[in-house]
């Protein structure tokens, strides 16, 4: 599963193939973002972007944020309340969404989702 800093830096490359998400698209079968993601890529977006965005979802399975990742979101939210961490909103609905479906994440972003304990972060590519 991916979060949208491997998608926008698909979108920011000039060399598509040199992006994060066509390396984990060789490597993978399927590629994964939570609806959160979807969200996110699409905020703001001009219209030309998302025709571009698009015709990139559909090559993407798109997770819903449901009752069971709504529930292991607040778990998540109670394990850091201990060591006195917070995640802001979107990144706890996407990493929830990673734990749900049994998925490991990668993210630019490690440090936003390093201490959530459930949560598979994929190494360096």
């Amino acid at each position: 599963m991916v979060d949208s800093t491997v998608l926008i830096d698909y979108f920011r490359k000039i060399d598509k193939d040199k992006s994060r998400l066509i390396k984990l698209s060789t490597e993978f079968n399927k590629i994964y973002i939570s609806s959160v993601t979807e969200f996110e890529i699409l905020n703001g977006a001009s219209a030309i972007q998302i025709k571009f965005w698009d015709v990139i979802l559909k090559g993407i399975t798109v997770l819903d944020f449901n009752s069971k990742t709504a529930r292991i979101a607040a778990d998540i939210v109670a394990q850091l309340k201990i060591i006195r961490k917070s995640i802001d909103k979107p990144d706890l609905f996407i990493a929830a969404t990673a734990v749900a479906n049994g998925l490991v994440l990668d993210t630019a972003n490690k440090k936003h989702f390093v201490h959530i304990e459930s949560l598979i972060l994929r190494k360096e590519l």
